[in-house]
Formats: C-alpha cells, structure tokens, sequence
C-alpha cells in the first residue's frame, strides 16, 4: 500500500509541475498592471463612420483604462486627422470619430497618419492636426513585430 501511495503521489507531482510552471510563464507575460496590455496599435483603414467610430470608442477605452494608444490612420481614415475634417456625429453621444481621435490626443494617444497618405491626396503635413505625425515604415515595423505590443485592426 505504501508504495501505491508513493506511485499515486510522484504521479501527481509529475502531472502538477507542467500547469504550475505554466502558471509562472503566464504571471510573468503579464504586465504590472494587472494582466492588462500596457501599448496597443490600432490600425484604421476603414471609410465607414461606424468603423471608424467604434475603432475611436475602442481606443479611448484602451486609453482609459491605463495603456499608450497608437493609432495608424490608412487611406480615407486618414482625414479623421485633417484641420478641415467635418465627420456625421454619431449616437449616443453626438460626436464624430474625429472628436474622438482628438480627445485621444488630449489624453496621451499617438497618432500618425500612413506613409502614403499624404502623397497620395492633396493634402500637405500643414493641413494635419496638431499632434498628428506621418508613420515611417521603419516604425511602424518595429511597433508592429514588438511581441508587447498589441494590434488592432479596422
């Protein structure tokens, strides 16, 4: 019986330490946060409001509850980032994706608006809000590939 005990006890050991070792890998992928993710990268391409609304309600969110927000701004979300931009509010709350991107900024958000943006249009870095930056490659890559950083796409 004693050496059952002893078999059914180094069989538990051995079936114990994978899932506890596995339960430090996880602690240790965590941020001091909490579990929470510390930088994401929200990459918006999308030409609906509503994409680009959720995407806006998404980040300051994120933003909120504690990590650095980078936003990407591809193609026609690209004039979210305009001095002249005049988007439809949306419900609930009445306000534009651009209202949004702006109140991201206040807070300590990035944002960046693609390399091919503004070469693409006829638009010059001038015509760019405050705050807004044009995303190098470079970059946008090494965000993109950092295992840290989580990414978001619309």
């Amino acid at each position: 019986m004693t050496n059952t005990i002893k078999v059914l006890t180094l069989a538990l050991l051995v079936a114990l330490v994978p899932a506890h070792a596995m339960a430090d890998k996880q602690k240790e992928n965590r941020s001091s946060k909490g579990g929470i993710v510390e930088e994401v990268l929200v990459i918006l391409s999308s030409a609906s409001n509503q994409t680009q609304g959720m995407a806006m309600v998404l980040a300051n969110t994120m933003a909120e509850k504690g990590a650095k927000v980078n936003v990407l701004l591809c193609d026609e979300a690209g004039d979210l980032a305009l001095k002249t931009y005049k988007g439809d509010a949306l419900a609930p709350r009445n306000v534009t994706p651009g209202q949004m991107l702006r109140g991201l900024l206040k807070s300590g958000g990035v944002a960046n608006v693609c390399a091919l943006y503004l070469p693409n249009s006829e638009h010059t870095k001038e015509d760019l809000i405050d705050g807004v930056g044009v995303a190098m490659p470079p970059q946008m890559a090494s965000q993109m590939l950092n295992r840290k950083m989580r990414i978001y796409s619309f």
